[in-house]
């Protein structure tokens, strides 16, 4: 029996002895590197040192068509022609629409003759009653005799003016000086109404759009104007403004949309679709207290604490350490940072409340 305990409590030692080896040589569990969204904190100076991809598009482009339906007796357009401003494009025969202005006239008239009638009918009833020789139902009934002739009239009337509208619209015009680019019928040919004719774009401004990464996007409104060079072009610097700031970002390129506007140049021809590429030039160097600008996404704030914080990543460690910053106003593109940041220093953007101080981080877009 003893011999039995000896050997019961030498096989416990010995699993023991095991267990704790076996914990000594496990080799210790590798930290997670979470991936994140981050951007870097950009001077100003950031966006004037780089070229930017894009097109170019007709400021103005449009299919025209015909409001009334019929059978064109004047269409003659080549691709490649400039037109005027309310030049006239094409006509559908106008013998039906003319015909029915006449006989709308012939309608008005006609009310017209005895809406004067009743009046004159009423006048003489009126005179009537006033001397009691005639029963106020027989004025009243009048009355409303005149009132329903006068809503003919003024039905007859509407009814020119549709007529009168559907003979003008016989005629195609231009609403812009341009050029024609396509035509969809031939002359001769029975239309419908709304049918697209001929399209027409506006030759005289270009525009150029270029996609701003997120974080150069809050810079954009401060510069002054951006040179454009087409592929087409390259011995031409085409100067141009900012017409447009788009406000959503791509989801998977994370950028913005910044449409440039310029006059066509003397000498070329720009045309639609067109690439090329745009450098800006800023209005100075960013003064130190200005503010910065980073998405609405990269600040929070911890549990009950109103401090507004950001993460900011450490290049050389890859990790990411909490830091308070100063808020300023809204902006359509993000949110201003007066305190805490400074040019070149890397923030998360995404995920900021699932991330932990000292955290390693790997940066998704970079």
């Amino acid at each position: 029996m003893r011999r039995y305990r000896s050997f019961c409590l030498f096989g416990v030692l010995a699993g023991l002895l095991l267990v704790a080896g076996c914990e000594e040589q496990a080799a210790p569990v590798a930290e997670t590197v979470r991936p994140v969204r981050a951007m870097k904190v950009s001077d100003v100076e950031a966006i004037a040192r780089r070229s930017f991809p894009g097109k170019a598009k007709a400021s103005k482009e449009t299919d025209l068509a015909f409001k009334v339906a019929g059978p064109l007796v004047e269409f003659d357009l080549e691709i490649g022609q400039e037109v005027e401003k309310d030049q006239i494009l094409g006509r559908i025969d106008p013998a039906t629409y003319a015909t029915e202005v006449q006989s709308a006239t012939a309608n008005l008239e006609r009310a017209q003759a005895r809406y004067e009638d009743a009046e004159l009918e009423y006048k003489r009833q009126s005179t009537l009653f006033e001397r009691g020789h005639v029963a106020k139902a027989k004025l009243d009934s009048v009355i409303a005799s005149m009132k329903s002739l006068q809503a003919d009239v003024a039905a007859a009337e509407a009814a020119l003016r549709r007529s009168e509208l559907d003979l003008n619209y016989t005629y195609l015009r231009a609403p812009f000086s341009g050029v024609i680019v396509k035509t969809h019928m031939e002359n001769f040919e029975n239309v419908r109404a709304s049918q697209p004719a001929v399209r027409l774009l506006d030759s005289a401004m270009i525009e150029f759009v270029i996609d701003i990464p997120e974080t150069l996007i809050s810079l954009v409104p401060r510069v002054e104007s951006a040179i454009v060079v087409f592929d087409a072009f390259p011995e031409h610097k085409i100067v141009a403004e900012i017409k447009e700031i788009g406000t959503e970002a791509s989801e998977t390129t994370r950028t913005y949309p910044v449409t440039l506007s310029m006059a066509q140049p003397e000498g070329i021809r720009i045309l639609p679709g067109m690439a090329g590429t745009a450098t800006g030039k800023v209005d100075g160097i960013r003064p130190a207290a200005s503010p910065v600008q980073v998405p609405i996404s990269a600040t929070f704030t911890a549990g009950e604490d109103p401090q507004t914080m950001v993460w900011v990543i450490d290049e050389a460690a890859m990790t990411v350490t909490k830091r308070p910053v100063v808020t300023g106003a809204l902006t359509d593109t993000g949110i201003q940072i007066v305190e805490g940041l400074a040019a070149g220093e890397w923030i998360a953007t995404a995920g900021v409340h699932y991330l932990r101080d000292g955290q390693k981080v790997s940066i998704l877009n970079q």
